[in-house]
């Protein structure tokens, strides 16, 4: 839809106030869409409630003031924010909202031109993996047409705009733990002002105003609205682009096995710079003979890992802990994390964005390489012999199936699942491979000259 025409105080100072509770995940996108706005003349305060993840750390990326709230409330956290402000014109935004384009902070604040608007409110979007619940709040109650108030006090400081002079005289409830902002709308509308609402000042919101709502009657009523809007595809765009420092980590344990005379690091590697999206390659080794060779290959490998995370007993998440933690320490916080390890020489090209991609427009928390499975299969613990899944009957009949995991052929998953050290981990999604050359292990030397055979047939080809 067409931006409006800037009418409102076009040389007014701008604060923007951004609540924050461990939103690291989100963080990053919100700032960097802020500071990419047409209207430059602005300061950026964040409201950080204790955050335990990096959220601090990423936000002082960009030129930001950050204010510590202990006892929170969010009317307390806004006013908090506004009195360590400077502007006449003030913004609230959460901390997980981020502006889907370049005009949504000129769209917003144009109607405070008028003394008699007290308030303006813009519109928010929902993303691909909102629930059905969320998406129908979203899509109804923020719509497409202006709206002027002079009645209604709903007001919603997830995008919000007012001026200072207005605030001063009345300020939020610092009292009640949610719905400030209506509060501080029946406030002004009983003062005789108005509030707008503008949906040509537009951020992406994962979650709803609402909860405790029917999901079958939800899903319908988005199913109707998804059928008239295509809105999804935009909110996975802007959040691929902001991704700057997607990190791949190859874990190696000794050597570099070889084949064909060859590292077999070499196909790894080849694999992580046929990405799109990769930024940066690191090895991760506790051998000084592999981390040269690394170097060698023109990927980075800054550190060794300590003897004890080689011991046969710890897992790879316990690897990707230590080296999150190095790699941190010395170049900051990745946006997101990339597993590859170097026994999975035979990955299908495009796996590695595909899962990226997967992990953005799906909101998950780390997504798995998979071999689906339809067959029957046993585990046997202690001698005792278990089946699961449904044995032989035909597949098709089945109602169920198994995901065997591949976490080496590739894992993407959040810095604050790596740091947890147990992956994959949270809202999990997946990514199917079915050739089973791609999900051939080489850790043996029966399966080293398999890898030969296979490699010298493409060669042939």
């Amino acid at each position: 839809m067409k931006n409006l025409p800037p009418t409102g105080p076009a040389e007014s100072l701008v604060s923007i106030i951004i609540r924050t509770k461990n939103e690291e995940r989100w963080i990053h996108s919100c700032l960097n869409a802020v500071f990419a706005q047409s209207y430059r003349r602005i300061e950026v305060i964040i409201v950080d409630n204790c955050s335990t993840d990096r959220t601090v750390q990423r936000a002082q990326e960009f030129p930001v003031k950050i204010v510590t709230i202990d006892d929170f409330a969010p009317g307390r956290a806004i006013n908090l924010g506004i009195r360590n402000s400077a502007g006449d014109i003030l913004v609230c935004l959460s901390g997980h909202c981020i502006p889907t384009n370049d005009s949504w902070l000129k769209n917003l604040i144009e109607d405070l031109a008028d003394p008699m608007v007290a308030g303006v409110y813009g519109r928010q979007e929902p993303m691909s993996f909102t629930s059905d619940i969320d998406k129908r709040d979203l899509l109804t109650v923020f719509g497409l047409d202006k709206k002027v108030q002079v009645r209604d006090p709903f007001f919603h400081n997830a995008n919000s705009a007012f001026r200072r002079r207005v605030w001063e005289k009345i300020p939020f409830d610092e009292s009640v733990s949610n719905i400030e902002d209506r509060i501080w709308g029946r406030q002004v509308i009983t003062s005789g002002l108005r509030i707008h609402y503008t949906p040509y000042a537009s951020v992406f919101h994962w979650h709803g105003i609402n909860h405790d709502l029917n999901p079958e009657r939800a899903k319908k009523i988005v199913k109707i609205i998804e059928s008239d809007e295509n809105i999804y595809l935009r909110s996975s765009e802007n959040h691929l682009s902001s991704l700057r420092n997607v990190v791949a980590f190859v874990p190696i344990r000794g050597k570099s096995l070889v084949v064909n005379k060859e590292p077999l690091l070499i196909h790894t590697i080849n694999a992580a710079r046929a990405s799109k999206l990769i930024s940066r390659i690191v090895v991760t080794t506790d051998d000084r003979e592999t981390a040269d060779l690394a170097v060698e290959l023109g990927v980075e490998a800054p550190f060794l890992r300590p003897d004890y995370l080689s011991q046969d007993h710890v897992d790879t998440a316990q690897v990707l802990k230590y080296s999150l933690s190095e790699f941190e320490c010395l170049y900051g916080v990745p946006d997101l994390v990339v597993l590859l390890e170097e026994t999975y020489p035979f990955r299908p090209a495009g796996l590695v964005d595909d899962m990226i991609k997967t992990s953005i427009s799906g909101g998950f928390d780390s997504v798995l390489a998979v071999k689906p499975e339809h067959r029957g299969f046993w585990f046997e613990t202690n001698g005792a012999i278990k089946m699961q899944a449904e044995g032989f009957m035909p597949s098709e009949l089945k109602s169920s199936r198994a995901l065997i995991g591949l976490m080496g052929l590739g894992c993407v998953a959040h810095p604050t699942i790596i740091r947890e050290g147990v992956l994959p981990a949270g809202r999990i999604g997946v990514i199917e491979v079915n050739d089973p050359v791609h999900s051939i292990q080489i850790r043996d030397p029966s399966s080293v000259k398999l890898a030969e055979r296979i490699l010298k047939l493409d060669d042939e080809v």
